[in-house]
This record gives C-alpha cells, structure tokens and sequence, in this order.
C-alpha cells in the first residue's frame, strides 16, 4: 500500500510517495527545476497562474510514478499541502477567473483594515481571532471593488488547496480549516461568518461545501486519472495549508507542541489548546488540523515573508557565480556572532504582519567599509531573519504559549549551521531537525485520513529526527546583544 502526498508551494510543486507500512519515503520529486514565476504588476502584488501550479503537479507526479514503479492501484489515499491564503476565483464551469492573488501579495491590506474597523475590533477578535488583514476575504474584496465585472462571474472561491483537489476529483469543497486561514471562519457559532459576508457584501453561496480535513473529500476523476496516470476513483483522504501542514509532518498536533519552517517566508507555528489571540494580530490565529468546536487546537502562525527570499537575493546579486547556498552558508561560519555589528532587517517582501502590516523594506545598518566583508553581510543576513522569528515568538509567549522545543525539516535555512544554531542561542530553544517535508507529511496525513492510520502516533511513528541542537550557554551574551541591536532598527 502506498500513499501519495502534493505540496503546493509558491516556488514549486513537489509530489512524494510513501509506504504506508514502514512510512518511509519511496519517490519525491519537485517541479519545476527552477522558481515558478511570481507576477508583480504593481508594488506590493503577487499573483501566480493556478494551471501553472496543476502542470507542475503533474510533472512531479510523473516522475513520482515512474521512479518507484509501483502499481499505481497500490495508491490508497492522497493528501494536499498549499501555500496559505491565497485566493482563486472560479465561475459555474469551473473556469479560472483570474490568476490567484497569492499570500504575499499585500494590496488588500485596507481593505483588512477598514472591516477590522467597522465590524470593530473587541466583535473581530472575539469571533474571527484575527483581524481580516491581508488574507483571503480582503484579497476577495479588492476584486469585488477593482473588478466587478469579473467578480459578477464569480461561482465559487477558494483556496489554492481547494483547486489542486476541485482538478482531481471533479467537485468542489473546502475545510474549516481553511475558511479559518481566509478568514472567513466564526469561532464563537462555529459557521462561516456573517459579519465578513455582510461587511463585504458577498453571498454565501461562493462559500463552497465543507469537508472535514481528514476523511474522504472525494476521488480521482476520469479526467485526472488521465491526465495523472493514476487510478480513477483514488481517494483523496487530506488537505491542509502549508504551515498547519508543516506542523503535521512534524507530529505537531497538541497544546505546546511547536514546528518551523524557514522557505521562501519563514514560519513559527505553535498549537493552542484554548481560544487566543493577539489583540494587535501580529501573530494569527487560526484552526489546526484537529480542531473541532469541542476540543479546540488553534494554531498560533508567526509569518514573516522576508526570510529564504532575503537569501536569494543575496545569492543572485552578491555572490560569485557558479556558488551554491551550501557556499553561502559555509561563507557565513566565517563571520563572528554578531556579524561584527552589522544587521539586516529582512522586511523586503510585503507587509508584515509581525509589524501591524508596515512594509519597511529591507535594509542594511552598520557596515563599515574597512572592516567588514561579503562573510559578514551573509551571516548578518541569516542573523537578522533568525532575529524577526524572535521578535515575534516573544508575542506568542505573551499569549501563554511557552517556547521550548522547536521541531523542522531538515531543509531550506535550517540546513545552515549559522541560521540554527542563532535560532538556538537567541531563543534559549533546543531545535530538532527531522528528515521529513511538506509532501511526506500530506501523504501520511492522507492515510489518516482514509483509515489506514487510527492516530497521528501510528501515523508518524517512523518520523526521524537527525539532528539536535542545544541552545547552551555559549555565546548567550553576544546573540542577546546583537539582537537588541538589531531590534533599535525597528523600533525607532
């Protein structure tokens, strides 16, 4: 038996099988080789093709299939990952509207703002744990006042997520968990939420079905059954947006427990075992995977987009050609904690939440022309994205939740001694690295949700862990100075 798990991320698709009787991984791969084009025709937007996303899967999947060599009858569930928050807008045919306003994209911040107000803060928070910000239902009204005629032809929205599935099985539906990420979920009636509707003067009938997060949400079409190579009525058992996913691949499922990622945008995600959430909504909080009404598991999503990204551009326009990240990491270890007192602040893409929805930029303070070096603008780099994460898990702790172990994928940024080990010495956290990812994760979560597994403990029993790193006493003093340093830059 084999499971079979999407991540649908904003710089590729990455497809994994996985043996549902030893969990272990059988076939990965990603496309495509190089970054899916994100499409900025202003400042401050992003928007991504959603069928650029859909020939993407399928190339990964292809080569999934043909790696392994596996009866694809074998296939007994599958799961989805997907970049959060996005929207994408569909008419009757099922027809894309428009391509999809991605989750850095910022411009629906006032209209986030202007509902936060009038529906009114203490009402918003209480009900919707969060303010409607810049996620989905702002980006949703944006269209609605910028494009009417388009959003006229609106038969149902979703989340980037919802279409991966609406393309293999043929239906529509979504979950709470993510209407709760669009911010279209109340919390107190447990229903889709009429002040959001009402406010923003949409119907509830673009809201469509909801399914449970674990449990059957349809089969493979016909249709994609050709177009995939798999087995037409393959059950598809999970989806998740990427974080609440990431925290499942990680066996994040109870209060206390926390994950991180650190791609493109840089993730903490703890779990709540209660109703939470900051009254400034710098950190969101939104349902997990396993939260019903009854017994909440709310997670607590500290983004901050300026992190893998940061380290791209760094790599593109400052270092040699023909040098990899493993070259910019080793170049790193060559500047001190501290980075002889340069510091970055990694705010280059977007707004932040963490920062009330400011888009300050990034910028580099503190470099001395004598003295310092391409090592200490690397290290200053990874410092200064390290320093975001502890500025806003400090928020988080202000809402009860403590910090003690942090769990990864042994991947992107935390494949840098510098980043963890700053992460680990800044924090007082001990960090451990696991060899899973997104699309593993998607895949196990499926076969919970098909039935194969009867609990996460089954389900991520052969999860490894690599690596431990200890946060200790060393060079406790230079990390706390160097980061309140580079907390001045931010808080003039």
């Amino acid at each position: 038996m084999y499971l079979l798990g999407y991540d649908i991320g904003s710089s590729s698709v990455k497809a994994c099988l996985v043996n549902a009787e030893t969990g272990q991984v059988v076939a990965s791969d990603f496309f495509p080789k190089t970054e899916m084009p994100i499409y900025a025709a202003q400042p401050g937007w992003a928007e991504q093709d959603p069928d650029m996303w859909w020939e993407n899967l399928k190339l990964a999947n292809q080569s999934v299939i043909k790696k392994s060599g596996i009866d694809v009858a074998e296939i007994k569930g599958i799961g989805i990952s997907w970049q959060m928050h996005g929207l994408v807008a569909i008419d009757k045919n099922g027809k894309v509207l428009r391509p999809s306003i991605i989750w850095c994209d910022s411009r629906a911040v006032p209209y986030g703002e202007k509902a936060f107000e009038a529906i009114g803060a203490e009402n918003a928070l209480a009900a919707l744990l969060n303010s409607p910000g810049n996620f989905t239902a702002s980006k949703l009204a944006w269209v609605k006042e910028n494009e009417p005629y388009l959003y006229g032809q609106i038969d149902k929205i979703m989340l980037p997520g919802d279409y991966i599935a609406m393309k293999l099985t043929g239906g529509v539906c979504t979950t709470i968990e993510g209407l709760s990420e669009g911010v279209f979920w109340d919390f107190q009636r447990n229903t889709v939420s009429t002040e959001v509707m009402s406010y923003f003067g949409f119907s509830n009938d673009i809201i469509p079905p909801i399914v449970p997060t674990f449990g059957f949400q349809g089969t493979v079409c016909a249709k994609a059954a050709i177009e995939l190579g798999l087995k037409e009525g393959t059950p598809l058992g999970y989806r998740a947006g990427d974080q609440p996913n990431n925290a499942v691949s990680l066996n994040v499922f109870n209060p206390g427990e926390i994950a991180s990622t650190a791609g493109t945008s840089g993730v903490v995600y703890g779990v709540l075992g209660e109703v939470n959430y900051d009254p400034l909504s710098r950190v969101n909080t939104f349902a997990h995977v396993n939260h019903t009404s009854g017994k909440p598991r709310l997670g607590v999503l500290l983004c901050i987009n300026g992190t893998g990204i940061l380290n791209s551009w760094i790599k593109r326009n400052m270092i040699q050609p023909g040098l990899d990240y493993n070259n910019m990491n080793e170049l790193a270890q060559k500047s001190p904690v501290g980075s002889k007192g340069v510091s970055v602040i990694p705010f280059g893409n977007g707004a932040e939440r963490v920062l009330e929805n400011k888009n300050p930029g990034c910028s580099f303070h503190g470099i001395n022309f004598n003295i310092h070096t391409l090592s200490d603008i690397v290290r200053a780099s990874q410092e200064g994205i390290v320093f975001s994460f502890r500025y806003g898990m400090e928020i988080m702790e202000e809402m009860g939740m403590e910090i003690n172990v942090i769990r990864a994928g042994n991947a992107n940024m935390f494949l840098s001694p510098v980043f963890r080990e700053t992460l680990a010495g800044v924090t007082g956290a001990t960090i451990e690295l696991f060899d899973t990812d997104g699309a593993a994760g998607a895949a196990k979560a499926a076969g919970m949700g098909v039935g194969i597994y009867s609990s996460n403990e089954e389900a991520f029993a052969s999860l490894k862990k690599i690596m431990t790193i200890g946060s200790g006493e060393r060079d406790k003093e230079r990390y706390e100075e160097a980061y309140q340093r580079w907390k001045t830059y931010i808080t003039q």
